[in-house]
């Protein structure tokens, strides 16, 4: 927290309220007079900012923090000169722009006492009490001398375990280090660019979920400016230029204002520049720029119902750009973020973005958590609480900020949870998928059913064998999209593990530490990839040897043969030869229908078998035929049946399926496994069972095997006739 010296050349700020002149504080806060009786000069501008977001305000636990923070730092001076007083005065006041409560603000002047002078917690604590305290000690360094160069990893984590019980932590950090960057210029180049990297790489994305908006552009511009100077100032250049009094957003802006008013719309229209950061994005989005793309329409209502019916009148009185069109306000944004995005066709073909929202959404925008005031009053914590996992309804404790808490307890080591943070920070978008019990995952975008095992069993995930991803069989690879409901299918082995190749899939820390912690400690029991399985020779209870192209084609063939001749079958008609069609296998009681085929015999089919429409679409006419009383086939060769079973691969799959057939006293007459795709595996059996009574069950014993989620009679194409 302790600032660098302050750099007079810094970025202009994007701001209306006048720059505050820290370095006349400075000299208030060390010479002025101070009366018991009314605030300190040096913190009028606090008061003034506090009292405009929080008009009744007891501004005397400010006083007392001032206090006790310019007497424990005086004589400290920062590397500019300045008096060391004016960066926790300069931070508390953007905290307070923001709306930050009261003691948010009280711990924001005292934020580096404890880690830069002799005052202790316990004072903190005795004199301001335990909330105070926390946030205090949240954003307190770790000692170099105790930690080495773990010291700023573990640091972050200290940091974002406080976050995790209480978000205005971090909403002091982020001020924190916002004026650090401000104050860089004086810093050795590298090490300028060290503090940027560290910023743009994990704080920059945490104002981002934080939805601290007015932080993060800023932080964006000011890491822009140190890591990217030429690219900085050339952007500066061309904001420079598009600046004047013709510019075509303010036509825009007049005509939009006419047509709102007169369709009796209260509301106030704003043209809101983009920072640096934002013009160099579309820059090299769309190379030339256009004169509007130096920033967007703003138009603030009162009413949610508002925001839809200023959308209606730009689309009916402006030539809408369809694929611009967003709404944040039905779905917000797990930040918070609620607004309409669109764009219009204003005169001569010049199209505006155009943001809606009420100015209560602005506000939220803006601060993002520091809007919420003080999330853990007693009115807050009285209200009607949802699933902790929902984020929007507790945006005190969102999913990503959970998901993060949980996985970085798995990263004992400094440098893989420094190395994981980043790298889940990378990720900039979330998706919100539903559990089959009612309870939502929040999931980074892409995340696969990898990561929503993960998310929802913990190491339990280590079992999984798929999923149903909104109702349909998926495989684990599959990538969840935002609204998906998943239900993940685990293994009854609980000794099972994952898959390397899980690796290939998994976007989430949890999931891909828990996985590569697994595969360390069992360096012999991965399971195999799907690859690995393939044909087996009838009765086989184990995996075979890889069977050859041309046999694999052989078994194709088999199964598609004729059934055995079916004299337990009665046909209309002549008296034929009838045979039982080895396409669906037909079993008492099946309902049956035959068809003519050459040679004059009758083929028999189950009348759900798509064989029998594709006859009667090319114009064969059916054959009646039904079970003879004595019932099927001959009893001394029982009945014949062909069952597919779908599987996720996994080890011994075949050898349990085998065990379940010769459990029910079934004959493997043969069985072909097809090539893998996407880690699920398809068997077909043919089998000769000595009573068609037991087929029920023998296909309840095989969906009972683990890894198999459906067996069904076989549907695949029959012969020519």
């Amino acid at each position: 927290m302790s600032a660098e010296a302050a750099d007079p050349g810094a970025p202009l700020r994007r701001r209306s309220r006048p720059r505050i002149d820290l370095r006349r504080l400075g000299r208030v806060a060390l010479l002025g007079p101070v009366s018991r009786d009314r605030l300190p000069d040096a913190i009028g501008h606090v008061a003034e900012a506090h009292r405009a977001h929080h008009p009744d305000a007891d501004l005397t636990i400010l006083r007392r923090a001032y206090v006790l923070a310019e007497s424990s730092h005086r004589g400290q001076m920062r590397k500019s000169g300045e008096p060391y007083i004016t960066h926790p005065l300069a931070v508390t006041l953007i905290l307070a722009e923001l709306g930050a409560e009261t003691t948010t603000l009280t711990a924001s002047l005292l934020h580096d006492t404890v880690e830069d002078t002799e005052v202790t917690l316990d004072q903190v604590r005795e004199q301001f009490g335990d909330e105070v305290c926390y946030l205090v000690d949240g954003v307190t360094k770790l000692e170099k001398v105790d930690y080495g160069a773990a010291a700023e990893p573990e640091t972050f984590r200290k940091m974002l375990v406080a976050t995790g019980n209480d978000v205005r932590v971090m909403s002091i950090k982020l001020a924190d280090r916002l004026h650090n960057m401000r104050t860089l210029g004086v810093m050795r180049p590298e090490k300028q660019a060290r503090i940027a990297k560290v910023t743009r790489d994990v704080l920059i994305p945490l104002a981002e979920r934080l939805g601290v908006q007015a932080l993060k552009t800023e932080l964006e511009d000011l890491v822009f400016a140190i890591l990217h100077p030429e690219e900085y100032e050339h952007t500066r250049a061309l904001i420079a230029a598009a600046a004047g009094p013709d510019a075509p957003l303010d036509t825009i802006a007049d005509n939009v204002r006419g047509t709102l008013r007169d369709a009796g719309i209260s509301a106030e229209v704003l043209i809101r520049p983009r920072h640096f950061v934002s013009v160099h994005r579309v820059r090299r989005k769309r190379g030339e720029l256009r004169g509007t793309d130096f920033g967007r329409l703003l138009v603030l209502v009162t009413e949610d119902a508002d925001c839809y019916a200023v959308l209606g009148e730009l689309h009916t009185c402006f030539t809408p750009v369809i694929s611009e069109f967003k709404d944040f306000i039905a779905a917000p944004k797990f930040n918070l973020y609620q607004s309409l995005h669109t764009a219009v066709v204003g005169p001569g073909g010049a199209v505006a973005e155009v943001l809606i929202r009420t100015h209560r959404m602005h506000k939220v925008a803006e601060a993002g958590v520091v809007a919420l005031g003080n999330p853990y009053a007693q009115d807050h914590a009285a209200a009607p609480q949802t699933e902790p996992s929902d984020e929007r309804a507790d945006p005190t404790r969102p999913g990503w900020l959970s998901r993060l808490l949980d996985w970085q307890e798995s990263a004992t080591d400094p440098d893989t949870f420094w190395t994981t943070l980043r790298a889940d920070l990378a990720q900039d978008r979330e998706i919100t998928v539903f559990r089959t019990d009612g309870g939502t995952l929040g999931l980074p975008a892409g995340a696969s059913c990898v990561d929503a095992a993960y998310a929802q069993y913990g190491d339990r995930a280590h079992t999984s064998i798929g999923a149903r991803v909104n109702g349909r069989l998926a495989t684990l690879s599959t990538v969840l999209s935002d609204g998906d409901t998943v239900q993940l299918l685990l293994a009854q082995d609980t000794a099972s593990g994952p898959s390397p190749d899980w690796l290939d899939h998994a976007r989430t820390p949890a999931a891909r530490i828990a996985i590569t912690g697994w595969l360390t400690d069992h360096p012999d029991e991965a399971k195999p990839t799907p690859s690995t399985m393939t044909s087996v020779d009838p009765g086989d209870p184990g995996p075979a040897e890889p069977a050859a192209p041309e046999r694999s084609a052989q078994s194709t063939a088999a199964r598609t043969r004729s059934g055995p001749r079916a004299t337990g079958v009665v046909v209309d008609g002549p008296d034929a030869p009838v045979r039982l069609a080895g396409c669906c296998t037909p079993v008492p009681p099946d309902e049956l229908t035959g068809f003519v085929v050459r040679g004059g015999a009758v083929t028999v089919h189950r009348r759900e078998c798509p064989a029998v429409a594709a006859m009667q679409e090319i114009g064969r006419a059916p054959v009646g035929a039904r079970w003879a009383d004595a019932g099927g086939p001959e009893s001394d060769a029982g009945c014949r049946v062909t069952l597919v079973a779908e599987s996720f691969g996994r080890p011994r799959l075949l050898a349990d399926l085998t065990e379940a057939i010769a459990t029910a006293e079934a004959a493997i007459v043969s069985a072909t496994v097809e090539p893998p795709s996407e880690q699920r595996v398809r068997h077909t059996y043919t089998l000769q069972l000595p009573d068609a009574a037991g087929l029920p069950a023998l296909m309840r014993a095989m969906r009972e095997v683990a890894g198999v989620y459906d067996v069904s009679r076989a549907q695949h194409p029959a012969p020519a006739g």
